[in-house]
């Protein structure tokens, strides 16, 4: 799950999903957005659970579910033809189809898919990132007497202000250069990495797949996954700042998937369930 100022996103819900959120004591408030990677059951089958859950609980008015037009199809036979069977929704289900570029912004960030190599196609990752912004200057505000409270908010809107003496203060002598906002990547399932440095580019934070080691690279290749060696190459080459590595297979253990990865690069961590990670935007050199 996303967490951005107001908003949830949900990426992927497989089966026990909504076990996982009540454990993690995230609950259901405002999780009305649910973004599907690809049309593989592993990824959709939750979706069953999670709307029945939020038809007896009522807990919100509208669901949207973002996908390919695979994963589309087969999410539209789950839940209106298994789970709710004809029978009209208690809550308004809004399936919006997918194409890679923007899929929505606002006034503080911006969220777009990017296609991925996995078997089936439609498949899609996505790009959470906040806009540029001006950072406010605290000790030229203070050197300029300017008081605290909603008079420096104007100053960051950039808007200008008059002091109680008659002052005027431009914005510009408060604010400094632009910078970048944060910027997190997230891939699903992948079985190639060449046509994601530029995406991923400049991120700092990328969640990926490594299902697999390189030692069993020709298995990886042939079920479109990745290695650990892949992914930590890819987070190398784009200039990643974090790497969360996702979709373990069981047949290994996670120090032997983190050693892989670390010898090439080194800020990686496997994600565990429930693990809470803020991405925050990189300081300026």
């Amino acid at each position: 799950m996303v967490l951005f100022r107001d908003h949830r996103f949900l990426i992927d819900c497989g089966e026990g999903t909504q076990r996982q959120i009540l454990q993690s004591g995230l609950g259901f408030k405002r999780l009305d957005k649910i973004l599907i990677t690809h049309a593989h059951l592993d990824h959709i089958l939750g979706l069953a659970g999670l709307l029945s859950t939020f038809s007896r609980w009522e807990t919100l008015d509208r669901l949207e579910i973002w996908a390919g037009g695979p994963a589309l199809s087969r999410i539209r036979d789950l839940l209106f033809g298994v789970v709710l069977r004809g029978a009209r929704p208690p809550l308004e289900v809004v399936l919006r189809e997918i194409s890679e570029g923007g899929l929505m912004e606002d006034d503080y960030f911006a969220l777009s898919a990017f296609p991925v190599v996995h078997r089936g196609g439609g498949t899609f990752g996505f790009v959470f990132e906040e806009k540029p912004r001006r950072p406010f200057l605290v000790e030229r505000a203070e050197a300029l007497g300017i008081p605290a409270g909603p008079i420096r908010r104007q100053l960051v809107e950039e808007k200008a202000i008059r002091l109680e003496g008659g002052r005027w203060i431009e914005p510009d002598e408060v604010l400094g250069p632009l910078t970048p906002g944060a910027k997190l990547v997230h891939v699903g399932d992948c079985g190639s990495t060449r046509e994601l440095v530029a995406v991923c580019q400049n991120a700092d934070g990328l969640v990926i797949e490594a299902t697999y080691l390189d030692v069993e690279a020709e298995l990886a290749a042939q079920f479109a996954h990745l290695t650990a060696r892949q992914a930590a190459c890819l987070a190398k080459e784009a200039n990643v700042r974090q790497l969360f590595l996702t979709h373990i297979s069981r047949r290994y253990r996670e120090r032997e998937i983190l050693a892989e990865a670390q010898e090439i690069f080194p800020s990686t961590v496997v994600a565990r369930d429930f693990d809470h990670h803020q991405i925050a935007r990189r300081k300026a050199p």
